[in-house]
């Protein structure tokens, strides 16, 4: 419970507090909508009764009414006009609770979602993406859940304590054995059957886990799966996933309901015991029907409410682990990162750069490297040895531990890392394409613009390949698919170019390619950064063979990697 107050803002607890209020006033009515039927059986069974009642008889003579008939005619309009109310008012009060837990799963999506892209990028690779999408989809669902089965406990605890008060007026000793009954069947299913759900529901979170997990790389993987054709080997792990979440929602679908089915035979149990006891005491069924029709119609608001108690309570049980993932998601603020201006007109300096993910295995060690504004710089060294790490470093996606990058002498920081980051065009080994247009595709992330979108494709040589197909308005599939490797890369580096960057950073663009595709498109990034910095990363000589400074990457003595900056000459 502390943990959802933490969760919720200062405005859910003051709408909390509205919302207790009108489930006051909802529990009121359904008092009232009990207690009136046993005067409405008395007068009906006996209209003379209206004129001995001390209550009935000045409510009678107030309103000036001369015939019992027409006292119980205008009691019944009376009746049928207050339950139209309560109709009107039960759903009106739905619609608010609803309302509001809608609300909060709208909040907690957002927050979730939002604090998964503020992530650290170091932070982000150590999460599994679908633990992420699992939390953004499931878990804050359930804690949306939690939350509104919170509200329905609050709204039946009050409308059965109130009831009950009114049946011990009537009757203290019937009451109480109906009370030791109940009490004992709803402590029996709160501590072994809420503690099953806890357990189950936590089960249920993890495995629903694994289970976007396997489709997402199963799918992820499709051509490889058709290759090797171990597709029984994937529908088995598939399977097996499968039936343990399926094996979890049928417990914990038939633990769910067995309140209610305890309830109601044990209700009618009660009724029955109600009805003798009450006729072995006072002999005469005409002064005994309406006290029994009250607690028939007790029971028959009782029961129900405290089979919803019992199942919002279950509910609060299976999902409150959710509310902990969602609770230790979101308990830490992020670091928002300001908008300070940095400008880039003369040089990058990285002066004594180390980085790790291991503090016993060094990555980079003292590195210090000077990029000058319009440098072609290639970066070489075998796979795996740090030249995207440094590169990252460069571009602000990692922060080293040690060291710091300067640019005209001003130090990149928390504070203007987002301003310099926008003068990055990055053009990765992989183009991620989601099923979208073309320009959907390019202007991923800004404002789409179609002038600078045919501008982007012309300048990445695909704009004549798109007027052939549908415009920029082609689709491009999920993942690419309906496009060859060398239209995703164009594409690639036309969303690289879109915001018109300082810097193209190409991480190993072309080594999926083959090799005349790689000179055309390593030619067309040459001419599209003629007049940027460009640092490249790649193995083959012939993708750097234009840049004017290579930065080879080995390995030092103590295993931590040593970057050699040389001239490197263009061939005429």
């Amino acid at each position: 419970m502390n943990k959802l107050r933490c969760l919720l803002t200062r405005r859910d607890k003051v709408i909390l507090v509205f919302l207790f209020a009108a489930t006051v006033v909802s529990s009121i009515i359904e008092i009232l909508s009990v207690g009136i039927i046993m005067p409405l059986i008395t007068f009906a069974n006996n209209p003379n009764l209206i004129l001995t009642n001390p209550y009935s008889k000045k409510i009678y003579e107030f309103l000036g009414f001369n015939d019992t008939l027409e006292f119980m005619v205008a009691f019944c309009w009376s009746l049928v006009a207050f339950y139209i109310f309560r109709t009107t008012y039960g759903i009106f009060h739905t619609y608010c609770l609803s309302r509001f837990s809608a609300r909060k799963l709208h909040f907690f999506t957002y927050k979730l979602f939002q604090r998964s892209i503020e992530l650290n990028y170091l932070d982000f690779i150590k999460l599994k993406s679908d633990k992420i999408r699992s939390n953004i989809t499931n878990e804050a669902s359930k804690t949306s859940m939690y939350v509104r089965s919170l509200l329905q406990l609050f709204t039946e605890v009050f409308t059965m304590v109130v009831i009950y008060l009114l049946l011990l007026i009537a009757n203290w000793m019937i009451t109480l054995a109906l009370t030791i009954i109940l009490g004992i069947q709803v402590y029996l299913v709160m501590n072994v059957l809420g503690n099953k759900l806890k357990r189950r529901g936590a089960i249920e979170s993890q495995t629903n886990a694994n289970f976007n997990e396997i489709i997402t790389k199963t799918f992820g993987n499709f051509k490889m799966i058709k290759l090797k054709g171990n597709q029984k080997e994937v529908c088995k792990e598939f399977t097996e996933v499968s039936n343990e979440l399926t094996k979890t929602r049928i417990i914990m679908s038939t633990i769910l309901p067995i309140p209610r089915h305890l309830l109601e035979t044990v209700g009618f149990v009660i009724l029955v015991i109600c009805i003798w006891y009450i006729l072995a005491i006072y002999k005469d069924f005409e002064k005994v029907l309406p006290i029994i029709s009250m607690y028939a119609l007790a029971l028959y608001k009782i029961l129900p409410a405290v089979s919803r108690i019992l199942d919002a309570y279950n509910q609060m049980a299976s999902t409150s682990s959710a509310v902990s993932l969602v609770y230790e998601a979101l308990r830490h603020e992020p670091n928002y990162e300001a908008n300070q201006k940095c400008d880039f007109k003369e040089k990058i300096e990285l002066q004594n750069i180390s980085f790790w993910y291991d503090e016993n295995k060094p990555i980079l060690k003292n590195v210090n490297l000077t990029i000058n504004k319009g440098d072609k710089i290639a970066f070489c060294g075998e796979s795996g040895i740090g030249k995207s790490t440094l590169v990252d470093i460069i571009i602000g996606i990692y922060k080293p531990q040690y060291g710091k990058i300067l640019v005209d002498s001003q130090e990149i920081n928390s504070d203007n890392l987002r301003s310099w980051r926008k003068k990055i065009g990055y053009i990765p080994q992989t183009i991620y394409l989601f099923d979208g247009s073309v320009a959907e595709n390019v202007a991923f992330g800004s404002v789409l613009d179609e002038g600078r979108v045919k501008e982007a494709c012309r300048k990445a040589n695909i704009l004549e390949f798109l007027d052939e197909h549908n415009g920029i308005h082609t689709r491009v599939g999920e993942g690419g698919i309906l496009l060859s490797g060398g239209q995703k890369q164009r594409i690639g580096i036309a969303r690289a170019i879109y915001d018109n960057p300082e810097i193209l950073v190409l991480d190993e663009a072309t080594s999926a390619l083959d090799s005349a595709t790689e000179e055309k498109i390593m030619d067309e990034i040459y001419d599209v950064a003629h007049n940027k910095t460009l640092l490249v990363i790649a193995h083959r000589l012939n993708t750097i063979e234009r840049c004017e400074r290579k930065v080879e990457f080995t390995k030092g003595y103590d295993g931590s990697i040593i970057a050699t900056t040389s001239n490197h000459i263009r061939p005429n």
